[in-house]
């Protein structure tokens, strides 16, 4: 899956992982993923990340890393839930920040994406309440 190669990307440009995550799901290039159709959807992980770059205008930096199967499973269950649950990746964002999704993954990764976003879900209600 392309979001979730785009984030293996980050990591061997050495970016720093919880902030690529968050600028990822708050850009435009997100928004535009999320639209029913557009022809990000088919562009590839090298070309989103030119557009990140170019985006986001140098204000990538360089930090801590999160392992590629924590990385790829991050992309893909979000891009999953958007599917899913027909929530766009700022609202996904906001319930399963990339720390959330770094502490929970040995917990969840083995769970199908379905159980593992209804799970995430009910403790962002949780939270609320």
């Amino acid at each position: 899956m392309m979001q979730a190669q785009l984030f293996v990307l980050s990591r061997e440009k050495g970016y720093d992982s919880k902030a690529f995550i968050k600028a990822f799901m708050n850009s435009k290039i997100a928004a535009d993923l999320d639209k029913p159709f557009h022809h990000m959807q088919w562009a590839g992980e090298h070309y989103l990340m030119s557009r990140m770059e170019e985006e986001l205008a140098g204000s990538l930096r360089s930090g801590e890393c999160y392992d590629t199967e924590t990385l790829y499973w991050t992309g893909y269950l979000y891009r999953y839930w958007h599917i899913y649950k027909n929530e766009n990746s700022r609202e996904i964002y906001k319930q399963a920040s990339a720390k959330t999704m770094r502490i929970i993954f040995l917990m969840y990764h083995t769970m199908s994406p379905e159980m593992a976003i209804d799970r995430l879900k009910e403790s962002c209600l949780d939270k609320k309440r």
